[in-house]
């Protein structure tokens, strides 16, 4: 039957292949497992080589190293040899039928036990045959396991490969040889004298080590600071040392010392006398002192941030700066809150910014800090510039004197109350001029001097604590607290809560006519043009929100008649301001401030025309109504509870100033009498509307119309939609705390995030604004342009004659018309050479260049 000599030839000679190939495979699983060790060991040793640890080492140490190596290399030798040996063809095919479903070489060699005279039973065993045969059918050779982590199960085999992969990475072959040159060495000393040597430079020199036996005579250039290790081998004074670049006087150590040390400090001679010297001539290079200058004038930004440029420069790296500001007390001029010796001279100390990415030996750099909260703000002071470089060395600025760059404030009620604020911080003994001060400003709050009702009573609660506290002395808590609340006083003045869009237009023209007259920089002055834009856009809207509903109430007629009359639309606004913008640039001022004087005429007489909705109002300015009524009736609130907070403090304070006086009580009418009476003429405020719970009810309902706002707000989807809807869900969120926090009776809380809630409808209305006016450019662009080109040509100049026909004197125009048209030149030149572009549109446009 079948057996090993009967099986088919074609079926070994196959599998011959095979059988070899699990072979090799059982070789390497065994040579793995046996010699692990071995070639781990070895992996250590070369690493520990190309490294060049054997250099750090003494020839003792590393003699006797070297005999434990040896050793331990034979023994995990002898080890893996003795299980070792060399997989047999039967072992292969016994592991490669392992891996076959039924072992089908096994069944190809046996022989049945029974039933070899009965043809029954040989056909059925021939059939079993074939169709272990047919199992063989594309057989693989058997993987080798090829894992030894039941033999190694602290993973050293890894720890092998790391330290090779690390050699490889930073070490160097040539490290390799120089362990015979110290084995001659060490036959050396038993025949005569040799030595060795290295000179290490510091570190943040980023230079590499020399290894003086490599180095041929003559001179030898190093850092200063430079390290010199020298050893010498055999007879003690067969070999010595003569240098003079340690300059060292004291505690010099024998020049036949095996081992010397040193650090080079001067330019000098190194030598190693006796038999195989060497002698060079040392040039130290001298690290200098890193320098540092200020390298323009210092400025300010819109927010109150100075910006000081520097620049830096070190022989390898900076590794540390600061700047030190002191004031310039002689420069002060001593009158008025300044008149007191003040109380603190400490120098202002903040760490210079150095270059995240790239070499700090030579940089540019900016310091950017805030100081507007310092009282040395806009007082002389003396700015010191100091650098360290990584040897230690420091070289400071020449000191720049200037007044301390901070935080303008142009609105005259802001700018009083941050000259008390300082004049506070200056000396503790002003308090009583201050208060005084304070007194004399809140003294007619029905004058008109303050925007609103918040600014007057937060004013009247800082001069309260202040009084207060003046009998006892002012305490260093107290003065910090005062000096915060004066500060946002001061914002609040400055930046106001003006929801009216004309008077915050004419409140941005203010600040930028007094910029001008100031002499301002430049930077402040684009920045107050800027808000000046900002602030006619909102106008822009909201005029166009009320005539579309003063149209709803004219007859057809009268309708037409205002819509033909004569408008002007927002091009012809951006080209007045930039025109304002660049005479303001030309430092003509007087000519800018007679225009900036005709525009704010014009904008509070003039129409604007809109695109859409033929005096309807659209989803999005009804909105921003919804919005702008929402924002009224939580300053409101917010007033109110401001109110009552301040009666808890001081019963019967506010007595009378809500009677008859328009209440900032959520548009509801007049406020409430405070004299404990509970009459007043507003709605709703029957004796407890100024209760917690009430104000609770009220901020619960503004939270409810908040909502019902939100569900109808248009744009979702869009970039601006998505903005206003973050902001309006952050208004919500701060109107519930704000509810919470007044059914808890916390006042002071709840002020707060009204405040918040009021910051964040702001935000949101700016937002649905701007989505707005991208509708409007968006519709309104293609009629503004079909209405344009019956009236101007290209440059801009009006066509007053038949047929299109330029008038002559319309050819006399100023001198816009002259640099618009050589920015229309310039334009075309530009776009004739991108080379990107059509070569039948680049021609088009070198025929234009030709006629002109």
């Amino acid at each position: 039957m079948t057996n090993a000599n009967k099986t088919p030839d074609k079926v070994m000679k196959r599998l011959g292949r095979v059988l070899a190939v699990t072979r090799v495979g059982m070789l390497a699983e065994r040579v793995t497992r046996g010699f692990w060790p071995l070639w781990s060991l070895c992996f250590v040793v070369l690493a520990a080589l190309m490294m060049g640890l054997h250099e750090q080492l003494s020839l003792e140490f590393l003699w006797t190293a070297g005999l434990v190596v040896v050793a331990a290399g034979l023994w995990f030798l002898w080890r893996g040899a003795r299980g070792f040996a060399v997989p047999s063809r039967d072992e292969a095919m016994a592991r490669l039928d392992a891996t076959l479903p039924a072992r089908p070489l096994q069944a190809l060699n046996d022989t049945p036990a029974v039933g070899a005279d009965d043809p029954a039973s040989q056909a059925v065993w021939r059939a079993h045959q074939a169709r272990m045969l047919k199992t063989l059918d594309g057989v693989e050779a058997a993987e080798p396991d090829l894992k030894v982590s039941r033999l190694d199960p602290f993973g050293l085999r890894y720890v092998a490969v790391l330290a090779l992969s690390v050699a490889f990475l930073f070490g160097s072959f040539a490290q390799v040889r120089t362990v015979g040159e110290m084995a001659q060495g060490g036959a050396a000393v038993l025949t005569g004298p040799s030595w060795e040597g290295w000179i290490e430079p510091p570190a943040y020199t980023g230079r590499p080590s020399l290894y003086l036996a490599d180095q041929p005579e003559g001179d030898l250039e190093v850092p200063e600071g430079s390290r010199v290790i020298l050893r010498f081998y055999g007879e003690v004074g067969a070999l010595t040392l003569a240098e003079s670049v340690s300059a060292r006087v004291e505690d010099v150590p024998s020049a036949a010392d095996p081992e010397q040390d040193f650090t080079v400090a001067r330019s000098g001679q190194l030598a190693v006398e006796g038999e195989g010297g060497r002698g060079w001539d040392v040039v130290m290079h001298a690290d200098g002192a890193p320098q540092v200058a200020v390298a323009g004038a210092a400025d300010v930004s819109a927010r109150g941030e100075m910006s000081l440029p520097f620049e830096a420069v070190d022989d390898y790296e900076i590794v540390a700066g600061s700047a030190r500001i002191s004031l310039d007390l002689e420069a002060v001029v001593r009158r008025y809150g300044l008149a007191f010796a003040p109380e603190s001279m400490v120098p202002i100390e903040v760490e210079l910014p150095l270059p995240v990415a790239g070499g700090r030996d030579s940089f540019k750099e900016v310091l950017i800090e805030d100081f507007s909260k310092h009282p040395w703000a806009h007082l002389p002071v003396r700015i010191a510039l100091s650098v360290e470089d990584a040897a230690g060395q420091v070289g400071a600025s020449e000191d720049l004197r200037t007044d301390l760059p901070a935080r303008r404030f142009f609105d005259p009620m802001a700018a009083a109350v941050i000259e008390l604020r300082r004049d506070l911080l200056w000396s503790r003994d002003n308090g009583p001029r201050i208060a005084q001060l304070l007194r004399a400003i809140s003294h007619r709050p029905e004058e008109g001097i303050f925007q609103d009702e918040t600014s007057y009573l937060r004013l009247r609660t800082i001069l309260r604590r202040l009084e207060n506290a003046l009998p006892y002395g002012l305490a260093d808590a107290q003065v910090a607290e005062l000096s915060e609340a004066m500060w946002e006083l001061a914002i609040l003045l400055e930046d106001g809560d003006l929801d009216d869009a004309l008077d915050r237009m004419q409140r941005a023209r203010d600040r930028l006519a007094e910029a001008m007259k100031n002499g301002a920089s430049e930077e402040e002055i684009a920045r107050l043009m800027q808000e000046l834009r900002e602030a006619t856009q909102d106008y822009l809207r909201q005029l166009a929100q009320q005539q579309n509903r003063e149209m709803e109430d004219l007859d057809p007629s009268e309708r037409e008649f205002a819509e033909n009359s004569t408008t002007l639309d927002q091009d012809d606004l951006q080209r007045m301001m930039d025109r304002i913008q660049e005479l303001m640039e030309q430092g003509r001022m007087a000519e800018a401030m007679q225009a900036l004087e005709e525009f704010q005429q014009m904008m509070e007489n003039m129409q604007v025309t809109q695109g859409q909705g033929q005096g309807q109002q659209g989803e999005g300015e009804q909105a921003m109504e919804g919005l702008a009524e929402t924002l009224r009736e939580q300053q409101g609130l917010s007033d109110q509870a401001f109110r009552e907070l301040q009666e808890q403090f001081n019963p019967g304070a506010n007595t009378g100033q809500s009677q008859g006086n328009e209440g900032y009580s959520g548009g509801e009418g007049r406020g409430q009498a405070h004299d404990g009476t509970g009459e007043g003429s507003g709605e709703g405020q029957e004796g407890e509307s100024g209760t917690p719970g009430a104000l609770a009810d009220r901020q619960r309902a503004l939270r409810d119309q908040l909502d019902a706002l939100r569900n109808g707000m248009p744009g979702q989807g869009t970039p601006e939609g998505d903005a206003t809807a973050e902001a309006l869900g952050r208004a919500g969120e701060a109107m519930d705390n704000a509810e919470d926090a007044l059914r808890g009776n916390d006042l002071g809380e709840a002020i707060d995030q009204q405040a918040q809630a009021m910051e964040a409808l702001r935000e949101g209305m700016r937002n649905l604004g701007e989505q707005m006016a991208n509708q409007n450019q968006g519709q309104g662009q293609e009629g503004r342009q079909e209405a344009q080109s019956g009236l101007q040509d290209p440059l801009g100049r009006s066509r007053n004659g038949r047929n299109g026909q330029v008038n002559g004197d319309a050819l006399l125009q100023d001198e816009d018309v002259y640099r618009q048209a050589r920015k229309l030149l310039d334009e075309i030149r530009r776009r004739a050479g991108e080379a990107e572009r059509s070569e039948e549109e680049r021609g088009y446009l070198r025929r234009l260049l030709d006629r002109f």
